[in-house]
């Protein structure tokens, strides 16, 4: 897969199609506030049009969905260079807007006006465009920075005081990281990591989880228990994990010279979860649930099982078709007075997803 397609594809958001709509209206919504506040005459669906036009471009733009190369590689700019750059594409990307909405009111005799006056971006209307879209920029960073949960949470207070609730934890982490950077370098293994995350981000957010944490190589996915075991999602979102690295095997090799490998550990029960901090806010859990998932991860290595699973979880769920479990005994656990039980997943067979014809 080439590198822009795979831009394209960390980089989309999950837009239904109500989503788009009132994304949409809103758009509109600000076009004809344009017209109400700086316009004495003129109809208001003709600042809903320009406003459609100025915008839409911005955002499939910073989605990736409209030259992701190019967005790749200016976020890769120092952040003075980052900002100025992204100003002059904002400013080609709205002027061109603003000219093809132009065109389709000029030409559909909508308004009776000069070429002129049609289909050059004036400064007022740049600036106008710009503070709506950084606003909304800014609180999508921040959306993203936080996980979208975690975002409305903290924007609803809903764990300013604890709650006690019950989550299912699936912890990931990158066989051989630890090789990786000792033979190549610190900033290798960073990037070989950054790439590892963000092909898995796509996946948790389909199945509707969300990115806790990373934690040096182990990225840290956690679910509400209903949703997480609801048809085997949690099993389900790390065989598509699995699946997308192995289409894409051919591209890992080229770039980094290894195709990588996770081992994983699923558990769940009651934990509580509470917001904490005073400058730095965050939404955390506590309880034995999270530690038990990282003693679970360990045990990968020690069975030679790269996944798996409590008996306390593997009992509330029903595997997705195409997996099954093996028991593995049960092994004492630090923190725990008892034994935990664990089962190693894997895909039967018939199931195995089968590699890309060579192109």
């Amino acid at each position: 897969m080439a590198l822009t397609q795979r831009i394209a594809l960390r980089s989309r958001p999950v837009y239904s199609g109500l989503r788009w709509t009132l994304l949409c209206g809103f758009i509109a919504f600000t076009g004809v506030l344009y017209m109400l506040v700086f316009e004495a005459e003129g109809a208001f669906y003709i600042g809903s049009i320009y406003a459609l036009a100025c915008s839409l471009p911005l955002i499939l733009f910073e989605s990736g969905k409209l030259m992701p190369g190019l967005l790749e590689r200016v976020r890769r700019f120092s952040t003075p260079a980052y900002f100025l750059t992204s100003l002059a594409i904002y400013f080609v990307l709205s002027g061109l807007g603003f000219a093809a909405a132009g065109v389709f009111i000029k030409l559909t005799g909508l308004v009776d006006a000069g070429w002129k006056q049609l289909l050059v971006l004036r400064p007022p209307a740049f600036l106008y465009t710009l503070v709506f879209f950084l606003a909304g920029i800014t609180i999508i960073r921040v959306r993203q920075l936080l996980g979208r949960r975690a975002f409305l949470s903290l924007v609803t207070g809903r764990y300013r005081r604890p709650i006690e609730e019950e989550r299912v934890f699936l912890f990931m982490d990158v066989v051989g990281s630890t090789a990786f950077a000792r033979r190549y370098g610190d900033l290798r293994a960073q990037e070989f990591l950054g790439e590892v995350f963000a092909s898995l981000a796509p996946h948790v957010r389909k199945h509707h989880g969300e990115i806790d944490d990373y934690v040096g190589d182990c990225v840290i996915v956690t679910w509400p228990m209903k949703e997480g075991i609801d048809r085997g999602r949690c099993i389900r979102c790390l065989y598509d994990v699995l699946d997308d690295i192995e289409r894409d095997r051919d591209w890992w090799q080229k770039q980094f010279g290894i195709v990588p490998q996770l081992s994983a550990a699923l558990h769940g029960g009651p934990i509580v979860t509470a917001e904490i901090g005073v400058f730095h806010h965050k939404i955390t859990y506590f309880g034995d649930v999270v530690n038990t998932t990282a003693r679970i991860e360990t045990l990968c290595k020690s069975l030679k099982q790269p996944h798996l699973i409590s008996q306390d979880l593997f009992a509330r769920l029903v595997l997705p078709e195409g997996v099954e479990a093996e028991p593995q005994g049960a092994h004492a656990v630090k923190g725990r007075d008892e034994p935990l039980s664990v089962l190693s997943l894997r895909r039967t067979a018939s199931e195995k997803p089968s590699l890309p014809l060579a192109s």
